[in-house]
This record gives structure tokens, sequence and C-alpha cells, in this order.
């Protein structure tokens, strides 16, 4: 989808997967983990988001610092590696991954139109904090919003209910925007105007609701919303 959205008020970005590369810890570990650096990475995601959904319907809530040390772990045990000075590095590295390069233009142009920006993640939020600053996004965010006052993950609808409050706005101005297709989903089965980041080129998810819109990267929002 390339149409241009009706006019919104506020951009709320996903953390991991769409605003920080979620491969940079793994990617910059190259040298230790050779070629399977990227199937390990796979996995780590993997059971990360697997272990907040497992939580969430447990009620064993752990915030996300805990949950991405768990899911290395069996990440590490499943690849066969026991070496903790690389898993302390790693866990390092993701406390500030890398932004996508398009990210800082893209929300300078977003402030720049006048739109408020925000995050909203599964992320805690000494994560949050130490991952913005890390990136050289400080400043670039009304709102760096965890889950973690909740004590429960996404996409638990109480989780998109308290966007509206905290923006300001109305769900049908705000636009969600994430690369998780089940983020984006749940999203817009919510009524925000949801944009799925789908650098991928992966299916739609089937969960009974559609984006708003699909782009590549964030580099193409600005033109979506009709930003100079």
């Amino acid at each position: 989808m390339s149409q241009a959205l009706p006019r919104v008020t506020a951009c709320v970005f996903d953390a991991y997967g769409t605003l920080f590369d979620i491969n940079a810890a793994a990617a910059r570990c190259k040298a230790e983990l050779g070629p399977r650096w990227q199937v390990l990475s796979d996995l780590w995601r993997q059971k990360q988001l697997q272990y907040t959904w497992l939580r969430s319907l447990m009620d064993r809530y752990v915030d996300f610092w805990q949950v991405t040390g768990d899911a290395l772990d069996y990440a590490l045990e499943a690849s066969k590696i026991d070496d903790p000075d690389l898993r302390r590095r790693l866990m390092d590295i993701y406390m500030r991954l890398d932004a996508y390069p398009e990210a800082r233009d893209m929300l300078l142009r977003l402030r720049g139109g006048g739109l408020k920006t925000a995050i909203l993640s599964n992320g805690s939020p000494g994560m949050l904090e130490a991952a913005v600053e890390g990136a050289g996004l400080s400043g670039l965010f009304d709102a760096v919003i965890s889950v973690d006052a909740l004590k429960v993950y996404k996409p638990a609808v109480a989780v998109y209910r308290q966007l509206p409050r905290r923006m300001g706005d109305k769900e049908h101005r705000i636009a969600f925007l994430s690369a998780n297709g089940w983020d984006a989903a749940a999203a817009a089965a919510y009524g925000f105007q949801a944009i799925w980041v789908n650098r991928a080129g992966l299916p739609w998810e089937r969960l009974d609701a559609s984006p708003a819109a699909v782009i590549d990267s964030l580099a193409a929002l600005p033109a979506l919303l009709r930003l100079p």
C-alpha cells in the first residue's frame, strides 16, 4: 500500500525491530559466532517474543531485560555455545542497539512537520533510555512508554489503550508503526492507523485486522504523511 494517509497528529513507534536493529548485537559478534550469527540472532528474537506472550498468558511478568537474557540463554544453549564473556558482550550491545540508518532523519522530518512522536515498547524503561541515547535519538520523542508499568506485554489491549490519553488525541489520528506484523495488526484492531514496516517482504498476518499502509522502510513515512 502506498496511498497517503488521512491527517495524523502523532506517530508512535515500536522500538525493537522498528527503530532499533535487533540483529545488531549478534552481527557485531560475528568474529566469535562465525557464520551461525544470523541463526542465533533469529532464535534469540523468536524466544524473546515467545516468552513475552507466554508470560503474559501465564500472569508471570518479569521485565524485558530478564526476558531478553532468558531468550539469549536458550539460543546459546541450543547453539551449543558456553561462553560467559560472549553472553555478557551480547547483552551489553543489546542494551544500546544501533538504530536503523534512516530513523533519525525520519524523526526530524516528522517533528519539523509538527507531529508528536513517541515510542511504545515492551522494553523496560532502562533499556529504552539507553537505546534512545545510544542511537543518538535523544530529544526526538514526546514520550517513551514502556509496558513495564502495566506488567503485561503487547499485544495485550491494555498496552494500546493508554496511547490516546498519553498522546492527547483520538485513536484514528494516531499512526502506530511496527515492523512486527502481529503488533501492527493489534494496533489496527484497536483503532489506530497502523503502518507496517515490512522490511522483509513478508505476507500479512491472518488476524482479522488490516494495516492502513505498508512501507518497506521508515524513510517512506514522511511522504506517506504528506510532509515536505
